[in-house]
């Protein structure tokens, strides 16, 4: 069983009389301890295929099935239930609460998953290099720091599926480095990882590569 399918993703935006079509029956699925590389141009459709994956958003065809389970079409609680259970999401932006400082953000997220664990957080925030900022806030943050942090608290309950959104887009290449081992490490631990990414280092690290052009699969 894949952890991750998705079959025949549609989804449209509206502006007016203006219609986009951002996916255009986009299928593709991930194994558990895979990483899978969403490649293509800005507005391809990147961003869009990951919310639609994850039950953020709702695509307007097709379905997606988690485990086995299906996403899509569920009522938000139902949806929310199974992010939780199943993904650790890193978004381009947003993924910290402001007022919550970064070890905070860490344990939040534990909470949220009903796996509280204190004795993780602190060599959570030394892998990614943040131990020394376990007390800062977002706002005190670099844009690589900030990176850093919201990783960690994706990775806070080692999800089965972390899902994220040009993840070394604000790294230096020593930083990419470090989290392309952790990617590299959930694979040997047979977890899964599904990244949109413009990084050709990171990408051909990957066990395949998906290409998007203009919401379609280009090849694979």
């Amino acid at each position: 069983m894949h952890a991750l399918d998705a079959h025949e993703l549609y989804r449209f935006f509206h502006i007016g009389d203006d219609e986009t079509a951002a996916l255009r029956g986009v299928s593709l699925h991930v194994s558990p301890g895979e990483i899978v590389a969403v490649t293509g141009p800005s507005g391809s459709g990147k961003s869009t295929l990951l919310a639609c994956v994850t039950g953020l958003d709702e695509p307007d065809g097709g379905h997606v099935e988690v485990a086995g389970a299906r996403l899509t079409r569920r009522s938000q609680a139902c949806r929310a239930r199974l992010r939780a259970a199943n993904f650790g999401i890193l978004l381009q932006s947003g993924n910290l609460f402001p007022h919550l400082s970064v070890e905070q953000n860490v344990r939040f997220q534990m909470l949220l998953a009903g796996k509280p664990d204190e004795n993780r957080i602190a060599p959570l925030l030394d892998s990614v290099g943040l131990a020394h900022r376990a007390r800062a806030f977002p706002t005190e943050l670099s844009g690589g720091e900030t990176a850093r942090a919201g990783l960690a608290a994706a990775l806070a309950c080692d999800p089965p599926i972390l899902v994220a959104d040009e993840p070394t887009a604000e790294v230096d290449r020593d930083t990419e480095a470090g989290l392309i081992a952790h990617f590299e490490a959930r694979r040997a631990a047979g977890l899964s990882t599904f990244i949109a990414t413009h990084s050709r280092a990171l990408a051909q690290r990957a066990d395949r590569i998906v290409r998007l052009k203009d919401g379609r699969i280009e090849n694979e």
